[in-house]
């Protein structure tokens, strides 16, 4: 198979695309100029690398870059309402974990940890004085308690959703 943009069918290897385009297979390799790579001297200048200006929200190499430094586990704090997120629906999340709560009130529900731990003092000293006075039988309060965490069903005590 011939390509027909091929200037000098007998001097080597095929030439791909519209004539004068691709290596000179008429001299040796050594002589053909080689495209070298020099990177930026500067990077992070206000100037993209093709000379488009750098938009909000954009890294110098094109890729998206977040509008503000994010912090462990999604603090922000450049967004004092809700330092620690907020929910699809706009609501600040809590500083407490889902999880965490869920399995102290678990395991240590008939105590009311995670009612304590959630800033429900009240509903802890409850469960508490209820497991104290029918002997044990007020832990499954505990266990449901922490069922009703972990699926999301109680906020902590300002009404903002656990994180999860």
């Amino acid at each position: 198979m011939t390509d027909p943009y091929q200037q000098n069918p007998g001097a080597g290897g095929p030439q791909y695309g519209p004539p004068g385009t691709g290596p000179d297979l008429t001299k040796p390799l050594e002589e053909q100029s080689q495209p070298q790579y020099s990177p930026p001297s500067d990077p992070y200048n206000q100037q993209a690398q093709y000379g488009q200006p750098v938009g909000y929200g954009q890294h110098p190499g094109g890729y998206p870059q977040a509008p503000y430094p994010m912090g462990p586990q999604g603090y922000n704090p450049n967004d004092p309402e809700a330092p620690w997120g907020r929910d699809p629906f706009g609501v600040p999340l809590s500083d407490k974990q889902k999880l965490v709560a869920g399995l102290l009130q678990i395991f240590l529900g008939s105590f009311g940890v995670g009612r304590f731990y959630l800033g429900y003092t009240g509903l802890g000293i409850a469960q508490l004085v209820v497991t104290i006075l029918t002997c044990g039988l007020g832990g499954i309060w505990g266990l449901i308690d922490g069922v009703m965490i972990l699926v999301g069903k109680v906020p902590d005590s300002q009404g903002r959703p656990l994180r999860d």
